[in-house]
Formats: structure tokens, C-alpha cells, sequence
């Protein structure tokens, strides 16, 4: 099978889709990482749920204010005119439809847009956060993962088995092998490695792909 992309590539990836002067909230962890790949010439806003507005990518090692933290609390750079306000103020940026993107990593999606990203079933130490409030209050919700689990299970499902944090809130995933967007209740294939046949894609993933058009291919620089 073809090589699948890192974390920093499908990062890279899901940053050139973000369109100028974007709202974009972040999630914790991997989704982290876009910030340091915004497009040249393009002005996207980062917003972090513990109340800061236009935040840049990571300091240099040995050089973090950790005064200066985002919600996974890594340490983060400020942009000229950034802002910072009180947790509340922050969630109502969020609960009043104020972004125009989040970004967050998943357990499962399912081809109707459903996500589960929080609990991994009984066991589990849960993680809500602030993703429930997320996948509900910005206008699209993108997600970055691995196509399939460490065991090798699909990720992309035509229905979710593990406790949901939104019902049809995901509009595009950006994976290690493809970006999929999902239109009508259906996963519709948008870019696919080039190395990688239909059908291979397809066994990787539960829920039918759909192809509109032409499939570009998924090509991503090293980074």
C-alpha cells in the first residue's frame, strides 16, 4: 500500500483550505499543528477556548512565555492586535456561530457527518472539552486523522459506534490517505495519494465513497 501521510502533512493539508480572513478554532492535539502552516499571504484569525483571539504558531524551544498558552496548553505565539478575554466571553464567540471553521481529530466519523471524538466507550477516560460546544457553534467543522485506527479498523463509518459529541456537524476530513467532503449523507471523494487505487481506498473505509467528477490527487510536500 502506499505510504500514508504524517500528521504534519495532513496538518499542511487541511491549512491550505482555509480561506482568507477565517475565524479557526483549533482542537487540542493534533489540529494544534495547522498553525504553523497558514498560507502565505492569506489572514487566518486563531481562536483558543480559554480566551485568545489571533494567536501564531509555536515559540522556538527555550523560548515560551507560559503565560502565553493555548487550550491544550502548549505555548503559542501572539499576531499583532491579538486579544485576550475571560473563558465565558470565549464560549460565546463559539456558541454564537462567531468562527468559521474548527478543526478536530476523531475517533470515528460516519458518512451522515456524525463525530466521536471524546469517549472511546467503556474504560475510557473521557475528553469532552470544549468540542460539543464546537461541532455546534461554527460554520464548518473539519476533522484531521489517521484514515484508520492503530489496529488498522476504518475510521470512516457509515454509522458511529462510539459516544457521539455532534450529529451531522463534519463537512470535510482530511486523512492520511484521502480528503473527503461529506455532501447529502455521503462521504464524496475529493483527493485520494496518487500511488493509491479506488479500490484500495475503499477497503480501508466502511462507508461507500462517492466520486463526483474528477479525483485529484493527494499531493503534499515534505514538512
Amino acid at each position: 500500500m502506499t505510504t500514508k501521510l504524517s500528521n504534519a502533512q495532513i496538518a499542511w493539508r487541511a491549512a491550505q483550505d482555509l480561506p482568507d480572513g477565517a475565524y479557526v478554532n483549533l482542537g487540542i492535539g493534533f489540529p494544534e499543528m495547522i498553525a504553523k502552516f497558514k498560507p502565505k499571504g492569506r489572514e487566518v484569525i486563531y481562536h483558543t477556548e480559554n480566551g485568545v483571539l489571533d494567536f501564531g504558531e509555536a515559540p522556538p524551544a527555550g523560548q515560551e512565555d507560559w503565560d502565553l498558552i493555548n487550550a491544550g496548553k502548549k505555548a503559542i505565539t501572539l499576531n499583532d492586535g491579538a486579544s485576550f478575554f475571560h473563558h465565558a466571553d470565549s464560549f460565546a464567540m463559539v456558541r454564537g456561530g462567531h468562527l468559521d471553521v474548527a478543526v478536530l481529530g476523531a475517533y470515528e466519523i460516519s458518512e451522515n457527518g456524525d463525530l466521536a471524538n471524546w469517549s472511546t466507550g467503556p474504560g475510557s477516560v473521557p475528553a469532552v472539552g470544549g468540542a460539543m460546544d464546537l461541532v455546534h457553534g461554527a460554520k464548518q467543522v473539519w476533522v484531521v486523522t489517521d484514515h484508520v485506527t492503530k489496529k488498522g479498523a476504518p475510521k470512516l463509518l457509515k454509522q458511529c459506534r462510539l459516544p457521539l459529541t455532534g450529529v451531522a456537524c463534519v463537512t470535510t476530513v482530511y486523512t492520511s490517505l484521502a480528503v473527503v467532503d461529506i455532501r447529502d449523507g455521503c462521504f464524496v471523494l475529493r483527493e485520494k495519494l496518487p500511488g493509491m487505487s479506488l479500490d484500495e481506498l475503499q477497503a480501508l473505509t466502511e462507508a461507500d465513497l462517492s466520486v463526483e467528477g474528477t479525483v485529484k490527487d493527494l499531493v503534499v510536500p515534505e514538512v
